[in-house]
């Protein structure tokens, strides 16, 4: 049996400070939501199993891999694979919009995020 009142928990895949912070400062604002982060895709592959995160925001950009890479990695393992993940990137290109929902992505948002769109997203959650 589940806790309504339990906080709901994100990982925020992002290797940019700045992004980082405006997170930080929206999930702030949101209660009843935890927000983690993770600045490789290795360091989040070593929160994912531990965290086991409602949502999954995920640059596609990162230093040590893409999200593309991360995403199979994710997918590959079965305590992951049915995880919700939101690309994010500022590649508008739509050959990149469709690589990352073929590959898994539930959603792919545009940088900078948009706040509303996000706390919109995390409402319908």
């Amino acid at each position: 049996m589940s806790d309504a009142s339990a906080p709901r928990h994100v990982l925020y895949v992002e290797d940019d400070r700045i992004n980082i912070v405006l997170m930080e400062e929206v999930f702030r604002l949101m209660p009843g939501w935890v927000l983690h982060i993770a600045e490789t895709g290795a360091q989040a592959m070593e929160m994912l199993p531990q965290v086991m995160p409602t949502l999954v925001l995920m640059d596609m950009n990162l230093p040590d891999m893409n999200g593309l890479q991360l995403m199979d990695l994710v997918k590959a393992d079965p305590r992951l694979a049915q995880l919700r993940c939101v690309a994010l990137s500022a590649d508008v290109m739509d050959d990149q919009r469709q690589r990352a929902r073929a590959a898994g992505f539930q959603d792919y948002w545009l940088k900078p995020i948009d706040v509303r769109q996000l706390r919109l997203a995390l409402e319908k959650l």
